[in-house]
């Protein structure tokens, strides 16, 4: 698979606050404290590596995790949770690949993300939902 001409990485040792909006890939090596979002292209790449930290929600086509995610993670296509993943929050995702060691401390759950999927599924906490501002 080739790169796209939008490429970006938050490398170790940098810390950003606030949201992202993005096209393209996305390799967080560092902090991101604010939510992670695609603008348009449905093939955009996040990738959280190994040390890397999220501490917001993540609302991306494809996503690969090793690192850490603090809040939920929606995933219109593919979710990767790599062996030192560490979600805590809902994983939404179409197609999950899970590797032995990765945790998720919350929910699994499949299919399209909550706003697309308006009261169609059985939902056993829908007044538990969190907003995050």
């Amino acid at each position: 698979m080739a790169f796209s001409n939008s490429h970006t990485l938050i490398s170790k040792g940098t810390s950003i606050v606030g949201d992202i909006h993005f096209s393209g890939d996305l390799q967080v090596e560092g902090t991101v404290k604010g939510n992670i979002i695609v603008e348009g292209g449905a093939d955009a790449k996040l990738v959280v590596a190994a040390k890397g930290t999220v501490e917001g929600e993540i609302r991306v086509p494809m996503v690969v995790i090793n690192g850490k995610v603090i809040g939920n993670v929606y995933s219109g296509k593919h979710v990767e949770l790599a062996a030192k993943a560490v979600v805590e929050g809902n994983v939404h995702y179409q197609l999950i690949e899970m590797v032995k060691g990765a945790q998720v401390n919350g929910a699994l759950v499949y299919g399209e993300p909550p706003q697309a999927n308006k009261g169609t599924g059985k939902s056993a906490d829908k007044n538990q939902q969190v907003d995050a501002k």
